[in-house]
Order: structure tokens, then C-alpha cells, then sequence
């Protein structure tokens, strides 16, 4: 006989992991599958790990979109975490909420107790945040230990000089009840201890949850369909091990709750038979629930990069290789602080691209070193310097379509990059934004040239056709299982995030947004997971 549960999680993420704790807490069992190993690598655990992490074959699904048209037909590389943490364990460790108005526009498209003032709540309860912050915003006894950067470096002075001398206003705590501006980033990283770690939600969240004895966790094990018996999910089929592996199933009493990110749920949906009735059957699929939005929205931010070569400035570059990196590696150990617990970003700004607007829509991040042709962790050989952006609210969409019942198949993903005016014009602007930035007295002294795109890149369309063909994600993806009211028919999930027209069966995580966030999706994840929690709670105890 099956193995039985109170509920059964699918992926073991930012909100899964919050799920897991606070059903635990309630008095709940709770099985946990993930299909990537466990959390134990010290790569995860050092914050400078991420460019370790960001590579592995092991620790992230590392899907490659379909051709983009506007990005000049490339396919580009979509990593998503794959292990106990997800993507919290390998991510760049930033924690940045987005803007109160993100989640005043879900609540606009119909969907009751997401609006702003409802979800500060759920931020607070899961933060432990070490450092200034306004106790109306932020938590100061969760989990989850959100900080300030452990040392600063003076470079991360000179952008604050530079950016506030064009008029970018200083903003301490964009977490608070501003993001407009220039300053430091906050991180995932707990400094309460001899050494700088990262704070993943496995560590803030799951480890708790394990403690309680009512939480079983399956690492190496990938679900392969959601169970269904007279439209209501029952349970899970998941397989243990690599391909090929034993095949087992575990059932679930209440519910079953999908948490495995905006590029893996929809497709474990589809192949389960929810989703388009035309796409499942193309798969051979049994068709249970025909949901045409299952899979498409798909948002993600597309970022470029402004690299300079520097010189009377000392940089990431050199610290990190060589004696230097070895030093870096023993003041770690020791406790103080190091490059081994820097983030792969430190400095943060958030502008208007039209003064008219009511709120900041680019960013662009500060990095006090530079990498080989844009890849985190192939340092150059020389100093440099990094400014990167993208557009916080892209109008682009795309989506996620399962091309086999197989979970080792890879799904066809198309993120549709640059395909609105919107998009490319915003491209256009932070580059130019990071090029004032350089050319400001702060930097210009020590600017030696521009590396990339480099000083032959100068009109709209030569910045724009450099962005086609060199430009990236940053890993944001959302939206494949949007959320909305009822009459809405790309909606996924109801306001309660039920998969709609089914019973015992939820989305949550990042893919219930139905619009993008200003912002990476880890602490807007975490946040979903409390208040998923909640809804499934509330939801029990009035059935």
C-alpha cells in the first residue's frame, strides 16, 4: 500500500519549504518530494558558492529555451534550482520584495488579499532582518535572516557618488516604504554565526520543519504525475533515483500542493493531463482538466550587461584568483570579512524611465569586478568593473509546453524576450543610464574602455541589436499558472490558488503571479508559501 500524508509537496523550493513548516506546525504530516539531492554541498553554503552553483548539472534544471526571435534566434540557458532549497540554494542571494504596487495590480485583476497591505503581513512573519528597517515593513523574528552586506567595498562607495550626483536620490531600505533609488542590496545571508552563510529556505524554513517529526523529506525523487480519482488529486506518482529508477506513488488525505517554480509545475500539470485539451491530447495525455492557461504567461527579466577596464582601482578581478584568493578563502574560515561572503552583486539602483510615471520601472546593479564575455565566475584577467539592468515590469510573454510524458524530456520554453517596443526601449535606456553612470566624475578617471558592449555600440539599434544577440535572462521566471477570478480564462489558480475546476490540488509558488514582480522571485516566493499555508489551513478547518 501507498504511503499516506496530510499533504504531499512537490519541490522543495522558497515556498514549498514554507509550506512544509507551517502545515508541520499546525499538527499536519507532510511528504516532500524533490527531485535534486539534498543541501549539503559547501558550495551552497558560501555565499560566493553562487558561481559554483549557477554551473552545476547537479543542482539546477538546466533547460535551454527555443529559438527567440527577438533575440536573434538564440537559445538561451534557463536555470532553475534543483535540490532542497531550489532555487534559494543557488540563487545570488539578493532579497528584494519588489514594489507595493505589484501586488496592488494583482488585487486590481480580481484577486482578493493580495493587494500590498495583505501581503506585508507574510513578508514580516517569515523575516528575521539583522540591520535598520521600519518595523511597520519589515520582521524582525522569522526564519529567515535577511541582512545588509557584511563589508563594504569602497567601489560600492564611489557608485553611490556617481549616482547620486546625476540625481538619483539615496534610498536605505527599498524593502521599506521606497525602492526609488541608489544604495546597498539586502541578503540572504546569516552573519549571526563565526561564518557568513546562506540562508536558503531549506536552512530558515525546512530544517525547523524536519525537526517536528511530522515531515518526511524525499530528495532524489521526481515526481512524474499527479494521481487523480474522480477529479480530485489523491496522490503522487515519483520516481527514486536517476532515469530509470524505481517507481513509487504517495498519497495525500487533504491535498496535493505543487511547488516546483513557474518552469517545472505547468509542465508536471500538463503531463498529469491539466492543461490545453489540444496539447495534452498531442502527448497522448489523458485529458482531466482542460485549463488553456496552464503554462502560458510566461514573464522573465532580460538583463545586459556594461563592463568597463579599470585602472587605479583594485577589483573583484584580482582578489579572485591566485595567493589573493587563497588569503580571501582563510579570512572566511577565520570569520572576517571576505569575498567568500560577498554576494555576486552588491549595489543596487532603481530608476523611472519617464519622470511621469508613478514608479521606478528599470534597475541596474553594481558589481566591483567583471567577468569573461558576461559569465558569473570567469573572472577577467584585468580590473574591471560591472553595471548590469533590466526592465522590472517586462510586457513580453511566453511559455512552457511539455514535449513528452517522459519528466527527463526536456519542455519547449519560450520566454519571448524583447518582443514589445516597451522591452527594447527600456534595454536601450540602462544602457545608456550605466554609461552616465561611468562617464560621471566619480569613474571617468579610471574608466581605460569600454569591454562590452564595447564604444562601437552607440546608436538605439546598434544597443539594440548587441542586446539580441548577447543579452540574458536572470532566472525570474513567473506567471506559467497565473492566478484570477473566476470569468478569467487564462487563469490557472482561483485567488485561494486551487487549480481550477479540481479538488485537493494547488499551485504554490511562483508561477501563480499574474504579473511580474520588481524584483528577483525568492522572497515574493517566500511570501506566496505563507500565505499559501494559510489559505490551505483556512480551507481544512472550514471543511
Amino acid at each position: 500500500m501507498p504511503e499516506e500524508f496530510d499533504y504531499v509537496i512537490v519541490g522543495a523550493g522558497s515556498a514549498g519549504c514554507v509550506v512544509a513548516l507551517r502545515l508541520s506546525e499546525a499538527g499536519k504530516t507532510v511528504c516532500v518530494l524533490e527531485a535534486g539531492p539534498t543541501d549539503k554541498d559547501p558550495y551552497i553554503q558560501i555565499p560566493a558558492g553562487y558561481v559554483k552553483n549557477i554551473f552545476s548539472t547537479t543542482r539546477t534544471w538546466n533547460f535551454l529555451s527555443e529559438g527567440i526571435p527577438g533575440s536573434d534566434g538564440r537559445q538561451i540557458k534557463l536555470v532553475q534550482g534543483r535540490g532542497v532549497g531550489g532555487s534559494s540554494a543557488i540563487n545570488g542571494l539578493i532579497y528584494n520584495r519588489g514594489q507595493p504596487d505589484d501586488f496592488n495590480t494583482w488585487a486590481q485583476k480580481g484577486n482578493p488579499g493580495w493587494g500590498y497591505e495583505d501581503v506585508v503581513p507574510y513578508f514580516k512573519r517569515s523575516e528575521r532582518r539583522i540591520g535598520k528597517g521600519d518595523a511597520r515593513y519589515r520582521g524582525f523574528d522569522g526564519p529567515l535572516t535577511v541582512t545588509d552586506a557584511h563589508s563594504r567595498d569602497p567601489l560600492c562607495d564611489m557608485f553611490v557618488k556617481a549616482a547620486t550626483s546625476l540625481g538619483f536620490p539615496y534610498t536605505d531600505d527599498y524593502n521599506g516604504d521606497g525602492q526609488e533609488g541608489v544604495g546597498t542590496w539586502q541578503f540572504t545571508i546569516d552573519t549571526t554565526g563565526r561564518w557568513l552563510i546562506r540562508q536558503s529556505a531549506a536552512r530558515a524554513f525546512l530544517k525547523p520543519a524536519l525537526k517536528t517529526g511530522r515531515v518526511s523529506l524525499r530528495a532524489n525523487s521526481s515526481a512524474t504525475r499527479i494521481l487523480f480519482r474522480d477529479g480530485e488529486a489523491v496522490g503522487v506518482e515519483y520516481r527514486k533515483g536517476g532515469k530509470g529508477g524505481p517507481v513509487s506513488e504517495v498519497r495525500a488525505r487533504r491535498e496535493v500542493i505543487l511547488s516546483s517554480g513557474a518552469l517545472n509545475s505547468p509542465r508536471l500539470l500538463q503531463i498529469s493531463g491539466v492543461g490545453p485539451k489540444e496539447h495534452l491530447r498531442s502527448l497522448g495525455v489523458e485529458v482531466i482538466r482542460d485549463i488553456p492557461g496552464v503554462g502560458a504567461n510566461l514573464s522573465d527579466h532580460f538583463q545586459l550587461r556594461v563592463a568597463t577596464k579599470v585602472r587605479g582601482l583594485s577589483t573583484v578581478n584580482e582578489r579572485g584568483r591566485g595567493i589573493p584568493l587563497a588569503w580571501e578563502i582563510a579570512k572566511w574560515a577565520a570569520g572576517r570579512p571576505s569575498l567568500l561572503g560577498m554576494a555576486p552583486t552588491l549595489m543596487r539602483l532603481f530608476f523611472r524611465s519617464d519622470p511621469a510615471l508613478d514608479n521606478p520601472d528599470l534597475q541596474i546593479s553594481f558589481t566591483p569586478g567583471s567577468y569573461q564575455e558576461g559569465i558569473p565566475g570567469l573572472l577577467d584577467r584585468y580590473p574591471g568593473i560591472t553595471l548590469g539592468g533590466h526592465q522590472q515590469r517586462p510586457e513580453s510573454r511566453g511559455f512552457v509546453r511539455a514535449r513528452s510524458t517522459d519528466i527527463d524530456v526536456q519542455p519547449a520554453i519560450q520566454p519571448n524576450y524583447l518582443s514589445t517596443e516597451a522591452d527594447q526601449k527600456a534595454i536601450i535606456q540602462i544602457v545608456r543610464t550605466a554609461r552616465r553612470i561611468l562617464h560621471t566624475p566619480t569613474f571617468a578617471p579610471h574608466v581605460v574602455e569600454e569591454v562590452f558592449p564595447g564604444s562601437s555600440v552607440q546608436s538605439d539599434s546598434e544597443i539594440l541589436d548587441f542586446a539580441r544577440k548577447r543579452g540574458g535572462t536572470v532566472y525570474h521566471h513567473t506567471g506559467t499558472a497565473r492566478m484570477g477570478p473566476d470569468g478569467d480564462a487564462g487563469a490557472v489558480v482561483d485567488p485561494r490558488l486551487r487549480v481550477r475546476g479540481l479538488r485537493g490540488l494547488r499551485v504554490v509558488d511562483a508561477s501563480i503571479m499574474p504579473t511580474p514582480i520588481s524584483g528577483p522571485t525568492n522572497a515574493a516566493s517566500i511570501m506566496i508559501g505563507e500565505k499559501g499555508a494559510d489559505l490551505i489551513l483556512e480551507d481544512e478547518k472550514a471543511a
